[in-house]
């Protein structure tokens, strides 16, 4: 890999020689410019407006136009010597925290190499200190004939400078969130979170791959062999409104489980439910749902027992004495009958069991007052 960049890193009176090393690269399928007619090459020339024309790149140099309208040359040495402390110098300004610089401010990326084999210790100290402390280092380099801001931050075991932005740069984002407050209801956040989690586990972003690249290499190789290349299929249209977000988080969730093999209706979803949540008119939440369905069932269940409660007593006292005149042997066994039948209707709940009984129950009784009367009149 060849150096692009020869210096030294500065912080205090430690001096690190180093050379810089471009970190990455972007791989792109070349596209020329033709002729839709033939096919043919349509390339760019260098064409001087005074003598009309085409000159070589070797004759070509940089100007500053000014403002009344005369340009300023400017040669290559000029640019060469232009007197920055931070042309060969890599100027640590200060340590802050890592999270204390916006992403938005990152540009490209070198790798920071030593230049001889002194400069391996102060390197391997730098690097130590930064990992162990979590900060990074703000520092000003010239490099590709412009001075930038840039950081000084480890990647796996190597130091890596990060040209930045400076921060009159970054245009600012007044007038582009939405306007208006907008209510986020806990639930929804709690489902928001659920389906972040889902996403996140095992996810590695080295299996990740230019699928546009890709698409574009099968275009490319049917039109090499003379056959139609493929299209994608036409998505249906999408709607223009967000008909119930919890709706629809709920099925991304679902669709994110079933993806990894898991079930669909997960245990998010149902603390979600529990929570009192409206998805539509006259709709009531599970959890309402449940606790009137309880209710209910109390109050049903209530009639039965007082039912059952009264048939018992009645049965109980139904064999007693009519008139001050003692039972006979029927009426005693009657009694015992309208006991047993009693207790056993009392276990049971259903109002059902508990009617039938109580009229089994009063014919019973009827029976013996009836008996005890007739001998009697005998």
């Amino acid at each position: 890999m060849r150096a692009t960049w020869k210096g030294a890193i500065s912080f205090g009176l430690v001096t690190i020689p180093v050379q810089l090393f471009t970190a990455t690269e972007e791989h792109d399928i070349p596209l020329r410019q033709v002729h839709e007619k033939d096919a043919s090459r349509v390339r760019l020339r260098r064409v001087c407006e005074a003598e009309d024309v085409e000159i070589p790149y070797q004759e070509i140099t940089k100007g500053y136009e000014a403002p009344d309208g005369s340009m300023i040359m400017l040669s290559d040495e000029d640019l060469a010597d232009l007197p920055l402390p931070s042309k060969k110098l890599i100027d640590v300004l200060a340590f802050v925290d890592a999270g204390s610089i916006d992403p938005l401010m990152f540009s490209k990326a070198y790798y920071v190499g030593t230049s001889d084999k002194a400069a391996a210790k102060p390197y391997a100290l730098l690097r130590e200190a930064l990992t162990e402390s979590g900060q990074i280092a703000v520092t000003k380099i010239a490099i590709r004939s412009r001075e930038s801001l840039a950081v000084l931050r480890v990647h796996e075991d190597t130091l890596v400078l990060q040209t930045c932005l400076w921060p009159d740069e970054v245009r600012p984002a007044a007038g582009i969130t939405p306007e208006g407050d907008v209510t986020i209801r806990p639930q929804e956040l709690q489902m928001a979170k659920s389906l972040m989690e889902m996403l996140s586990q095992d996810f590695d972003m080295s299996a990740l791959h230019d699928d546009y690249q890709e698409a574009l290499q099968q275009v490319i190789e049917a039109r090499l062999q003379g056959i139609e290349p493929p299209h994608e299929e036409a998505a249906a249209p999408a709607g223009g409104k967000v008909i119930d977000l919890m709706a629809a988080l709920e099925n991304s969730v679902r669709a994110a489980r079933e993806s990894r093999g898991e079930p669909g209706s997960g245990a998010e979803a149902a603390q979600v439910h529990e929570l009192p949540v409206r998805t539509g008119a006259g709709k009531t939440s599970a959890k309402r749902a449940a606790r009137t369905a309880s209710k209910t069932a109390a109050k049903s269940e209530t009639p039965a027992r007082k039912a059952t409660g009264s048939a018992a007593a009645r049965s109980a006292a139904a064999p007693k004495d009519t008139g001050g005149k003692k039972t006979t042997a029927k009426g005693t066994t009657a009694k015992k009958t309208a006991s047993k039948t009693a207790s056993k209707t009392a276990s049971k709940t259903a109002s059902k069991t508990a009617s039938k009984t109580t009229k089994k129950a009063a014919s019973k009784t009827a029976t013996a007052k009836k008996t005890p009367q007739k001998r009697a009149s005998a």
